[in-house]
Parts: C-alpha cells; sequence; structure tokens
C-alpha cells in the first residue's frame, strides 16, 4: 500500500518519547479505531487474500487497531498499541528489483487448475501482519524476532516495511523477496523517513549475527547475497539499499521527493535543499535514511510532515502561481488516505497512560489529530462505531466530507482548516494534560475512559463546527450560482 512513515527516536522527539506514525494510503478505505480484547482474538487466523490458514498462540493481549470497516479483503488492522504499550505500524509497501525476486520470488495464491490439483496458499502481506503480532509481543525487539519467524516460515506475496517501537526503542523491519528481512533499530538521537522506498542506507552484519544489538536479519542472509550475486556496493561498504531495493525513474516522481520534503523540513540548515548546488534534490537516489534534527519533534510536526503537499516549493499543487513544476510528484498528504495515527510511547508515565494514539481519518491535508489513551477495552462511538454510510456522527466520515468540500475550494476554506486543526490539536493536549495529573493524583483507571469520551466530544464540536463553514464556502464557490446583479 502506497504510503509514508516517520519514527522519532526517544532523544529526537520533544518529551523523551518514542513515535513511530504512518500514512495508511489504501483507496479511500473506511477505517475505525476500535479495541480488541483477548475474548475476539482468533485462535486461528485465516488470510482472505492469499488463503493462508496459521495457528495463534492462546494467550493474546488487548490491542487498538484500526481495522478496514469493509473486510471481504482481509482486516488490515493498520496501526496499534497492545497493553504491553509496544506499538507497531503495519505497512510500507517497498520497492526491490529484479535480482532479489529472481532469487527469492513472492509467496503468491494460485488456485487450482484441475480436479485434483490443489490450491497453492499464498504468504503474508499487509492484511495479516497485526493481528499475527502485536497481540503476542512484549517489545519492540520482540515484534522483530516474531515477525522474522513468520515470514521465514510462511513466505510473503509482496514488500513491506513494518516499525515496531517501546518506551526505549523503536526497530525499523524490511521484507527482501519472499522470505528474507533486515531490521534495523532507529538511534534514539534521530529520526527516519520512508516514502515507498527499500530505505535502510546503512547496516553491521557482523552485530547482526553476533549480539544484535542494533541489527538483525534473517539467518541466511550472507548466504543469500553472496550465492546469488546480490551485492552491488564498492570498497567494501555495505548498503541494503543499493542492494535490495530499486533503481527506477519513477521512484524520482513518486518516492524520492517526498523523503527530500521530509528531511529539508527537519534539516533545513544541515544541507542545501534548493538551487543549482544543492546536496540532495527531489529526485536524488541517496538521500539518507535517518538524520539528526535540528530541533526536537513533536506530534504537530510529525502531523504536519505527514499532511504535507510541497509547500513553499514550486511543486504545490495548491501554489496560486502556475510554476512549471506545479504538480508534479507526488505528495505525502493524499486524498486516498484511510488513517494515520501518531503511536506515542511516554516512557516517564505510569504503565496505564504510557501509550498515547494520535488519530486521523481521511486526508491529512484537511483532518485534524485527535489524541486518546491506548490503555483501555474499548474507544468512544465517535471513533469506532463507522459504517459504509456516509455520517456526521463519527470522526472518519466528518474528516472525509471536509476534505472533499475544502480541496476543490482551497483558496477559501484553508484558513477555516488551519484554524480546526489548531483547536483540536490544542485541546487535545489541554484534555491530556488534565488527565494524566488526575491519574497521577487518584490512579482509577475509569479515568481513562472519562478523558476519551471527552476528547472525542470535543473532536465532534470541532469537526462539525469546520463542516459547516467549509461547506458554506464551497456553496457560495458552486459554479450555478447566480444573482440578477450578474446581468
Amino acid at each position: 500500500m502506497p504510503c509514508t512513515t516517520i519514527l522519532v527516536g526517544k532523544k529526537a522527539s520533544y518529551d523523551g518519547s518514542t513515535m513511530i506514525a504512518r500514512n495508511d494510503d489504501g483507496f479511500y478505505d473506511e477505517k475505525k479505531l476500535t479495541v480488541i480484547t483477548p475474548d475476539k482474538q482468533p485462535t486461528k487466523y485465516k488470510s482472505k487474500i492469499s488463503h493462508l490458514e496459521i495457528p495463534l498462540p492462546n494467550n493474546p493481549l488487548r490491542y487498538t487497531a484500526n481495522p478496514s470497516i469493509d473486510q471481504k479483503n482481509g482486516i488490515w488492522a493498520a496501526n496499534g498499541i497492545n497493553e504491553f504499550n509496544v506499538a507497531m505500524t503495519a505497512t510500507e509497501t517497498l520497492t526491490t528489483n529484479p535480482l532479489v525476486m529472481g532469487a527469492d520470488p513472492y509467496v503468491k495464491y494460485e488456485k487450482k487448475k484441475g480436479r485434483k490439483d490443489k490450491d497453492k496458499l499464498g504468504g503474508l502481506g499487509e492484511e495479516d501482519l497485526v493481528v499475527l503480532v502485536l497481540p503476542y509481543i512484549r517489545s519492540a525487539r520482540e515484534g522483530v524476532i516474531r515477525l522474522g519467524y513468520l515470514l521465514e516460515l510462511y513466505g510473503t506475496y509482496e514488500p513491506n516495511g513494518i516499525a515496531f517501537s517501546d518506551e526505549d526503542e523503536i526497530w525499523w523491519f524490511e521484507t527482501i523477496g519472499g522470505h528474507h528481512w533486515i531490521a534495523k533499530r532507529v538511534k534514539d538521537n534521530e529520526y527516519v523517513i520512508m516514502p515507498n522506498q527499500f530505505g535502510i542506507d546503512s547496516f553491521d552484519l557482523n552485530d547482526a549475527f553476533g549480539k544484535q544489538e542494533e541489527h538483525m536479519c534473517s539467518k541466511d542472509l550472507r548466504e543469500f547475497i553472496e550465492e546469488n550475486h546480490l551485492n552491488l556496493n564498492q570498497k567494501g561498504i555495505f548498503n541494503p539499499r543499493n542492494i535490495f531495493g530499486s533503481h527506477s525513474d519513477s521512484d524520482h516522481v513518486y518516492n524520492t521527493p517526498r523523503a527530500w520534503f521530509m528531511a529539508r523540513y527537519f534539516n533545513p540548515n544541515t544541507y542545501k535543499w534548493d538551487g543549482p548546488n544543492a546536496d540532495f534534490t527531489p529526485e536524488s537516489d541517496n538521500i539518507p535514511w535517518s538524520f539528526v534534527p535540528e530541533r526536537k519533534i513533536t506530534v504537530e510536526d510529525v502531523k504536519y510532515i505527514l499532511s504535507s503537499y510541497f509547500q513553499g516549493t514550486p511543486y504545490n499543487p495548491y501554489s496560486n502561481v502556475n510554476h512549471l513544476e506545479k504538480g508534479i510528484y507526488r505528495t505525502i498528504g493524499i486524498a486516498r488516505t484511510g488513517v494515520m495515527a501518531v503511536l506515542q510511547i511516554r516512557g516517564y508515565m505510569p504503565k496505564e497512560i504510557k501509550a498515547l494514539e494520535w488519530i486521523c481519518f481521511g486526508s491529512n491535508a484537511f483532518n485534524a489529530c485527535l489524541a486518546t489513551y491506548a490503555n483501555v477495552d474499548r474507544m468512544p462511538k465517535y471513533l469506532s462505531d463507522v459504517t459504509l454510510d456516509v455520517s456526521t456522527d463519527n470522526f472518519y466520515w466528518g474528516s472525509r466530507l471536509i476534505g472533499a468540500l475544502a480541496d476543490p475550494n482551497y483558496g477559501t476554506t484553508i484558513q477555516l482548516i488551519e484554524r480546526y486543526q489548531a483547536a483540536v490539536a490544542n485541546q487535545s493536549h489541554q484534555i491530556v494534560n488534565e488527565y494524566d495529573k488526575k491519574y497521577l493524583e487518584n490512579p482509577d483507571y475509569h479515568l481513562l475512559y472519562e478523558a476519551n469520551e471527552k476528547l472525542a466530544e470535543m473532536a465532534k464540536k470541532e469537526t462539525i463546527k469546520c463542516l459547516n463553514q467549509v461547506l458554506l464556502q464551497a456553496s457560495k464557490n458552486m459554479k450555478n450560482n447566480y444573482n440578477r446583479a450578474d446581468n
């Protein structure tokens, strides 16, 4: 699925928390925020796409999820945080190359051709991973280990990147062909940018096959590279992106410009990003995977960058200036996003309130990001009670409606959108601060439900207010407007 991911180490964030976030850019998928309690987790999982059946452990943990409402193609849980305050986002669709695919083809479902034949089962995919992994892990590192085991056992039918985090660590996991994988720990003082490409650009194989302090991989990766002549590197440098990634012209339109804009935002003075002598351009293949930011990163920074559309550059599709380059690159904030979640694990808080899941639905350019406490066994109906029918009674459809009305009326509505986004963000922080203090004074579990309901009520009020204003402006811009004075 075409998505964009950002990972923020605890020393790179404003409050010492770890943050992982991803735009789930499906095809206008209807989504919700829900909680899967152990009694709702199946004992046997069956994939819709690959028809693969997998037995599951009998001791699942409670976890949040952002599943699709229409599950004809599977659950697609997208993001979540479990009761041990471990977060997971899955997946960022990656790129690869013919050498890798020839050496380790994908495991794809094939329907039987004759009566005596059996269907060839497929491997794992984005549809499956959160449900198969998140309920059974107690740390980010355990997430890598479990997913690696499943991938080697069952294979995959697509290239994916997956993030795991807990209060101390963030790990990024990338699949290689059908059965191989690589994973790297994000440095505490760095952030990582991922725009639908194979990303990791440095790796310590000795660590991966030794102490595994910051690197892990499939058990035969060395032999796999050597036997299939995959190592394209020179001078003894091991760059996985060169070996396992893509090198196509389409990357320069679809992927690398997003990496360029994200790094340019967080490190405007570290490198020269614009002009004929730029260190990196939107079409550079060697933009680093990780950076030390020039200032600490906030939730609002993550929301902004995952909502962005090349503001302040000639590539902005909403610009009033008709630059030749206008709209030539794929934006980060895109129309078809189903859900974006910022999964924040606050190591300085008690375990019950460590985890915040900041949630928004629809096109990020026009939606608002709402905080929720994740360690609960139910979410407010405004976030969880979503159907396939359009309704202003839930956050998902309210967000979609605002985006659809604001996009063609950008000039007259963007100020209203910015006020709406600020109002929800400001009040989210205010309510979280209020209930953090209440819980620290009186650790009553029911305060978390009370806080989430208050947050949802606030979001509904602000969403309806914005929708009213945007609808009025959109109505004024209808093509069939007519006044007698127009004669």
